[in-house]
């Protein structure tokens, strides 16, 4: 049983690979919250407009209402005074700001439930969601299946060519697959060489 803080807030994190339930158990905790007529603000990054433009939405086709906001400064803006529960999805697309706001929002006595990748496509910690889990009270890792081997998978791996670059790319599974250690180490081994010999394209699912 997990017991939970007396007259305070607190801070949840839920984290893990792409397509391993993230923002489905982050949806399943706020519609609880909602269920038991607590005032509720969901939020997502403006950037991630894959399943729709204003809702959380799981890959499993889960959704809820939220508030898509371009920055943390709009996040704030968008905070109610009376606000007892605020979920913040694709946390990683926020700035490293997101941590003390968070932390702002739990001494206010708001229960802040956060999703979002701890790790990049290379398997390096992503955005503010590793500082996160650090000062979270509750911290849930999520566990996705590799695709290769059938393992339990907490990478992600990205399946593009050599030209897109860089750390952030919204995508889904047209760009990214979920691996084990193993295999994404494999796949990043693989990808490099094809890199170095100037043979990797879209068809051969290099990551870049």
């Amino acid at each position: 049983m997990q017991l939970q803080p007396n007259d305070c807030g607190w801070i949840e994190v839920v984290c893990g690979s792409m397509f391993s339930g993230k923002t489905e158990e982050l949806i399943r905790r706020l519609k609880r919250a909602l269920i038991a007529k607590q005032n509720v603000q969901a939020f997502k990054p403006a950037i991630d407009d894959r399943y729709s433009r204003a809702e959380i939405a799981s890959h499993a086709g889960r959704r809820l209402e939220a508030l898509p906001v371009p920055n943390l400064d709009a996040l704030r803006a968008a905070i109610h005074e009376d606000v007892e529960v605020v979920g913040i999805d694709e946390a990683q697309f926020f700035d490293a700001g997101l941590v003390a706001f968070c932390e702002e929002l739990a001494l206010r006595g708001v229960r802040v439930i956060v999703a979002g990748l701890d790790q990049d496509y290379l398997g390096q910690p992503f955005g503010p969601v590793p500082h996160l889990m650090t000062v979270a009270e509750f911290v849930t890792k999520t566990l996705a299946i590799c695709v290769l081997c059938g393992n339990p998978a907490h990478r992600s791996h990205r399946m593009l060519a050599q030209q897109q670059t860089g750390q952030v790319l919204v995508g889904s599974t047209e760009s990214y697959q979920a691996l084990c250690r193993k295999c994404h180490a494999n796949a990043r081994a693989e990808a490099d060489m094809k890199a170095s010999q100037g043979e990797i394209s879209f068809q051969d699912g290099g990551v870049t």
